[in-house]
């Protein structure tokens, strides 16, 4: 039988990729830190019929993740998908943030993602198969306001998983490597990760289900392509970004700030999830549940970026042709 790790299993798309994954016939080990959230994450990959394993783990400590992939590999063994997709953030302006926040950010989703990497290809390298997701954003080409450190994470993860695969090549070793950028989805994140706005902050449309964008990822997953785009807006954003870089910059300035603030009165700074879980368990999805879409559209990051290319190109010999005739004159 097929077998999976998910870090950050317990909530928002990793919840949601937990129970994908058991549906599709897939024994399921969760990687998170709050053992109330493992237990029911658990009890619902059995109820699929699948064995479930939990590990009370912060990825940050990549010797408890190395141990987790060992504990996994010698009583299933062997794992052959690992998905890394622990994130926290701080909703913050930089200059509010600490040193202690900012690097936190950077190492839950950055160095959580390499230490996942490294744990996997420990057991995979030996096996010569597996597959390491790693879980991306929009954000990681279009940065946003208030977002600093998330956004400067992902971006490090497509440099990280770029780097690797060349190695990965390099050395002739049939480990797959995938990357999976998401767009907004509704998850508890922006009601428990830490904020200093002084309103809570807001998911800028559209808000997918964590349910429509899991088996968005596992039907990629499934298949060859390195990197995809999941939703419209996050292949929008990647066009624009590839056509005019850092042309954005200044509408976003404006746009994305707003977009990011709800209406909801906020008192002061919200702790959080930060270093510590919060308690309760709202499983996979938010609160913008009402208004959140069911369908979405994923494409393989050539064809977005080839596209964008195209039309730049396109663009480009346009205006040569306008200005060749403007000279004629």
């Amino acid at each position: 039988m097929p077998r999976a790790v998910v870090t950050g299993g317990t909530a928002g798309v990793g919840r949601a990729l937990s129970r994908e994954l058991a549906r599709r016939g897939f024994d399921v080990a969760v990687i998170a830190r709050d053992e109330g959230r493992l237990a029911k994450t658990a009890e619902e990959i059995q109820d699929f019929g699948r064995r479930a394993m939990t590990f009370s783990v912060d990825v940050v400590d990549a010797s408890a993740v190395e141990a987790a992939a060992d504990a996994v590999a010698a009583d299933w063994g062997g794992i052959d998908l690992w998905i890394n997709d622990a994130m926290t953030t701080v909703y913050a302006p930089f200059d509010q943030m600490t040193p202690e926040e900012f690097s936190r950010v950077t190492d839950v989703v950055y160095m959580g993602q390499v230490h996942g990497a490294r744990a996997a290809l420990r057991h995979m390298r030996k096996a010569r198969s597996g597959k390491i997701v790693f879980i991306g954003s929009s954000l990681a080409y279009r940065p946003i306001p208030l977002q600093s450190a998330y956004c400067a994470a992902k971006h490090a993860v497509r440099g990280f998983v770029s780097a690797l695969r060349t190695e990965l090549y390099h050395e002739g070793v049939p480990v797959k490597l995938a990357m999976m950028q998401l767009p907004t989805v509704n998850t508890p994140q922006f009601s428990w990760c830490r904020s200093k706005l002084d309103r809570e902050p807001d998911a800028p449309p559209p808000v997918y289900s964590p349910e429509t964008v899991a088996r968005a990822i596992l039907d990629a997953a499934m298949g060859s392509a390195e990197e995809v785009f999941i939703g419209r807006s996050t292949a929008e954003l990647v066009m624009a970004e590839t056509v005019a870089p850092n042309f954005l910059d200044r509408p976003v300035a404006d746009r994305a700030w707003k977009a990011q603030l709800s209406k909801i009165p906020a008192p002061g700074t919200r702790e959080g999830n930060l270093f510590q879980p919060v308690p309760g368990d709202p499983g996979a999805e938010g609160r913008f549940s009402a208004e959140q879409v069911t369908r979405v559209l994923s494409l393989p990051s050539g064809l977005v970026r080839g596209g964008a290319l195209a039309l730049a190109g396109g663009a480009a010999a346009l205006l040569g042709y306008a200005a060749a005739r403007m000279r004629e004159r």
